[in-house]
């Protein structure tokens, strides 16, 4: 647990300190179990201090109780820089999904001293991408029963053919419950958290380089966007990844994603 903006956030590193950081930004409602930790390690490998976190509102992290929260898409942003400077990390690669593939742009447009490298997965220029359902707005998150059977469908619904199957997926999403403060407040939160200030018409502006990953099969971004922000972004490169929907990457193509991600990485290799 370290301080930041006021608030907690929970931490975990693996690899390293003193290769270079790779902090990966989760998406909406997601803690950092999200990031496999088999996926973690194999980053690590490849030569990166790799950082992964609870957002606020999800995992260990300080929760402010469901209900529109008191803080922006600017605030998530800045804490993913106060985990920088928790862990006295001066510069990081980031990797951001979905939502955090959205801070991940603020950032690099703000803040672009802080940055190496910018890797945007399954991400849009729209904060947050979706909307919070009448479903999930009603559910029984506080019911580990109901909570996980949610997870799991949620996850089903945005997924593609390699999405892992029920029985891991309802591991992963007890371990999401277990280690949560507030799940109602997890799972509902950010989706109804206040945009701060567009930066998508500033994304000319991002000077790191930069590598889009976009499923072929994303059902909420579709992929004319990541098409989009290739085409505005100076230098980037946009790789899909046949088969994938809107999700963390499967299995099936770690090895292309981990590939991808530290050849991006490899561009700039002086330590953070």
């Amino acid at each position: 647990m370290v301080p930041v903006n006021g608030i907690e956030l929970c931490v975990e590193t693996f690899g390293e300190p003193g290769d270079p950081a790779l902090l990966l930004i989760a998406a909406a409602s997601s803690s950092m179990d999200w990031w496999d930790d088999e996926f973690c390690r194999r980053l690590a490998a490849g030569g990166r201090f790799v950082v992964r976190y609870d957002h606020r509102d999800t995992g260990r992290s300080t929760s402010f109780g469901p209900g529109p929260p008191p803080y922006s898409d600017v605030d998530l942003a800045h804490d993913a820089l106060g985990v920088l400077d928790a862990l006295n990390l001066r510069r990081a690669h980031l990797v951001g999904l979905s939502m955090g593939g959205g801070l991940a742009q603020r950032i690099a447009v703000e803040r672009p001293h802080r940055l190496l490298s910018l890797t945007l997965i399954a991400s849009s220029t729209t904060f947050p991408p979706y909307a919070l359902s009448q479903v999930d707005a009603e559910r029984r998150w506080s019911d580990r029963r109901c909570a996980v059977e949610g997870i799991v469908s949620a996850t089903r619904s945005t997924g593609g053919p390699f999405t892992a199957e029920d029985q891991h997926l309802r591991r992963l999403a007890e371990r999401v419950f277990d280690r949560t403060q507030d799940m109602t407040a997890a799972r509902t939160n950010h989706l109804r958290c206040a945009a701060g200030p567009p930066v998508s018409d500033r994304l000319g502006e991002i000077s790191a380089p930069t590598l889009i990953l976009h499923g072929t099969l994303d059902p909420v971004v579709p992929p004319a966007q990541a098409e989009a922000m290739c085409a505005e972004i100076p230098g980037s490169r946009l790789v899909w990844l046949e088969g994938v929907g809107h999700e963390y990457p499967p299995m099936a193509v770690w090895a292309q994603v981990i590939d991808e991600i530290l050849d991006e990485a490899g561009r700039r290799t002086q330590p953070a």
